[in-house]
């Protein structure tokens, strides 16, 4: 599911909300999120997960192309751990 299609099924669902303030309130949920990371913060949606930002430390990588070694910085990388209701839902049996 993108984000248009998101909007798209809660407009629906919820007929007395303009497409426009559900496009907002999306939007301003994923900002939050991206904010709250950006920040060193993580964020815990109980039943859904976790969201936070994980460290990696600077190393040396190579150029897949050509085998070159080159220098690779450290940097932040998003990271997301399922929540138990999460994992239970996407493995119950069919």
């Amino acid at each position: 599911m993108i984000r248009s299609e998101l909007i798209t099924k809660l407009v629906r669902e919820n007929p007395h909300l303009r497409r426009r303030d559900v496009e907002r309130i999306v939007n301003t949920i994923f900002e939050e999120i991206t904010e709250a990371m950006a920040n060193g913060n993580r964020v815990e949606l109980r039943g859904f997960g976790v969201f936070s930002a994980k460290k990696r430390n600077a190393r040396l990588g190579r150029n897949p192309r050509t085998g070159e070694r080159i220098a690779v910085e450290k940097k932040h990388v998003p990271f997301f751990n399922a929540g138990k209701l999460l994992r239970l839902r996407l493995n119950r049996s069919s």
